[in-house]
This record gives structure tokens, sequence and C-alpha cells, in this order.
């Protein structure tokens, strides 16, 4: 009786120190990937963003040419 008792104290202690560990890497690829994805599609507005921005530009450089001319 006295090992099967040691055994399952064993096995407690053995879980409880595990639990912070599982939590902790399951959690952190899942939030390192978000936030890169995140990160990438604001990045990729943003480009677009000024993109159109410097094609109004250079459209309205154009039109100022054309009428200088």
């Amino acid at each position: 009786m006295k090992k099967l008792t040691t055994l399952a104290f064993a096995a407690l202690i053995a879980l409880t120190l595990s639990m912070p560990a599982w939590s902790q890497s399951t959690t952190g690829a899942n939030n390192q990937k978000k936030t890169e994805t995140k990160k990438d599609a604001k990045e990729d507005k943003k480009a677009k963003k000024q993109a159109a921005k410097q094609k109004k530009q250079a459209s309205k450089d154009n039109k100022k040419d054309a009428k200088g001319k």
C-alpha cells in the first residue's frame, strides 16, 4: 500500500510541475504566428496605400505638365 501511495503522490507532483510547460509552449507558438500574420497584413495594406498615393501624385504631375506645354 505504501508503494502505491508513493507512486500516486509522485505522479501528482510530476503532473503539477508539467502543467505550466504544456500551457506555455502551446500558447506562445500560436500567438507569435498570429502576430506575424497581422503585421504582414498591415504592411501590405500600408504599401498598397502608398502606391495608390504615388500613382495619384504622378497623375496630377502629368496633368500639370500637359497644361504647361
